[in-house]
């Protein structure tokens, strides 16, 4: 009877392991589930600002290789701080970056390859014209960000996209100082 009673208490126990496995997995695959819900339009966005956040680095990378003020070479590294955010949300989601094996000047997405080659070539003009690309990339920035913040629910995208409203709010605004000067 001792023996059969213990019996009874191991098998509970395991069922108890076992529930609580199944349980454990079952929430972990709920988190996943939520994690990797991403709608289309956040989807699009973010694939989006990954590659305009690349149009304004390279920019800003090529009009410093033109005319070699600092503002571009430190708004560069800022921006690429902005596509590496993103990078970890496309990851994060599992959704494709479309910089992905993408070099300098280059794009997945038409729009955005037209609009790289028309800033380079407006900003090679002068150095006022070149500033004046860099208050362009940034009030579009400001502009798409604020969109895509508009119709995402995910506070780790909010989070990102908040940052990225800050910092190119603060870009716009050096590049302003830089022109009244």
């Amino acid at each position: 009877m001792g023996n059969s009673l213990l019996k009874t208490r191991s098998s509970a126990g395991k069922l108890v392991v076992v529930a609580g496995l199944l349980f454990a997995v079952g929430l972990s695959s709920l988190a996943y589930a939520q994690t990797a819900a991403l709608t289309s339009a956040e989807k699009g966005w973010l694939t989006y600002i990954r590659e305009e956040e690349k149009v304004a680095r390279d920019v800003y990378v090529f009009l410093y290789d033109v005319w070699g003020s600092a503002i571009f070479n430190n708004i560069s590294s800022s921006e690429q701080t902005h596509m590496d955010a993103i990078k970890n949300l496309l990851d994060k989601y599992g959704v494709t970056d479309p910089a992905a094996g993408k070099g300098f000047g280059e794009f997945t997405n038409p729009e955005l390859q037209a609009l790289y080659d028309a800033l380079v070539a407006q900003g090679s003009l002068s150095l006022v014209d070149a500033l004046n690309v860099g208050v362009l990339i940034e009030e579009t920035d400001i502009a798409d960000i604020n969109a895509a913040l508009a119709l995402t629910a995910k506070r780790d995208i909010k989070t990102v996209y908040s940052n990225l409203l800050r910092g190119s709010n603060n870009h716009l605004t050096a590049f302003n100082a830089n022109l009244a000067k």
